[in-house]
């Protein structure tokens, strides 16, 4: 199974209030770093499993389960189970769907949709994938 971001809901149909990405990732997909933002996040479920890190708390979630990462908090997710998973991204404010976009074309190899030239909001890097932290 191939890494998967479609965007559902673009911000300039929501008037700037929200992105929504379905993504499907493979099992024992690694995930993004450690990283933060000044948007919300949730994630929900819809398949599989998937661990994600919210500040200090590693929380799993299966389907039908919710995970929320407001703005500013450090989070990350990771499948690290053995099967596929899928789960819907919804940003607010939105924009930041047009990373996704482009995330997408390059795994694909086809030219991102015209909405995707826009900016997106910046990601600060602060720490390692799950399963990457230097044990104490």
């Amino acid at each position: 199974m191939t890494t998967r971001f479609e965007v559902l809901v673009r911000s300039e149909q929501s008037e700037g209030r929200l992105g929504v990405i379905r993504n499907t990732v493979p099992a024992s997909f690694a995930g993004p770093p450690l990283h933060h933002h000044a948007f919300d996040e949730m994630f929900y479920v819809l398949e599989g499993e998937l661990t994600f890190r919210l500040g200090d708390a590693l929380v799993t979630a299966g389907p039908g389960e919710a995970a929320f990462a407001p703005g500013g908090t450090p989070h990350t997710l990771a499948n690290r189970s053995g099967a596929p998973a899928r789960y819907l991204l919804i940003c607010t404010p939105g924009g930041f769907e047009r990373y996704f976009d482009r995330l997408d074309a390059e795994i694909t190899g086809v030219a991102p949709p015209p909405e995707a030239s826009g900016p997106y909001p910046e990601t600060i890097v602060v720490g390692p994938r799950i399963g990457e932290e230097a044990s104490s």
